[in-house]
């Protein structure tokens, strides 16, 4: 039966591909890609090209792609997912593609990898065992304030690390956010997770804010990892 692999693949460095995602790119008959110039970079270097097909799958063009997909597992060929980096679903397009696929009774298989959230929280030197993801935040400030405040009815000792998503351009903004919400908690900004300039910067809400406010500009994907405490 033709089948939806979900595959994971690297958040910077190009050297976390799996052997199992490669395979897995290099024999199905059609790639949707978040940025189809990005993933053909990636062909490229795992030296995979002519097939498979590949075409955008983003947030703007998703349920307008899901026909196209279905049609072509119904006639027996293999689909693989991929998103900008890291794995697919997690703060990035395919769920509505999931839910079809399954409701019409074709496979699904994930090839596990790289993600940027979890590389945070294992970095961030925080509790991992219970942990609350949020994605992306809002961009509006009071949307970004009326998620985090609900952050304050969980019970503190049971889920104490909280991991989210954020532009670089709105991080001092969210850390002030968080500061009048959770007052000086333990932070760690992740910044360029496995690439050249990998940054992890750890410490009280309050130091890591006098720091980023004497940087001129604050640069790359960051993830934010902090403590209910």
């Amino acid at each position: 039966m033709s089948k939806l692999y979900l595959v994971s693949t690297p958040i910077g460095n190009l050297d976390d591909i799996t052997l199992r995602a490669k395979k897995v790119l290099a024999q199905v008959d059609l790639i949707l890609a978040e940025d189809t110039r990005k993933t053909n970079y990636l062909l490229s270097r795992l030296g995979i090209s002519g097939e498979p097909k590949l075409i955008s799958y983003y947030q703007e063009n998703e349920v307008r792609r899901i026909p196209l997909v279905i049609d072509f597992l119904e006639k027996g060929k293999n689909v693989a997912l991929v998103s900008n980096a890291g794995t697919p679903l997690l703060a990035d397009p395919g769920y509505k593609l999931v839910k079809e696929v399954l409701a019409r009774g074709f496979e699904l298989e994930v090839v596990p990898g790289p993600s940027a959230f979890l590389t945070a929280l294992i970095a961030s030197g925080f509790p991992p065992d219970h942990f609350v993801f949020l994605g992306f935040l809002p961009k509006r400030v009071g949307r970004k304030r009326k998620l985090l405040k609900q952050l304050i009815k969980l019970d503190h000792r049971l889920i104490p690390t909280v991991v989210f998503y954020e532009a670089p351009t709105r991080l001092l903004k969210t850390l002030v956010v968080i500061r009048e919400l959770f007052g000086n908690v333990r932070l760690a900004v992740c910044r360029e997770l496995t690439k050249k300039f990998e940054e992890v910067i750890r410490g009280r809400l309050d130091e890591i804010l006098l720091e980023l406010n004497q940087r001129k500009k604050i640069k790359g994907e960051i993830t934010v990892v902090f403590v209910l405490d």
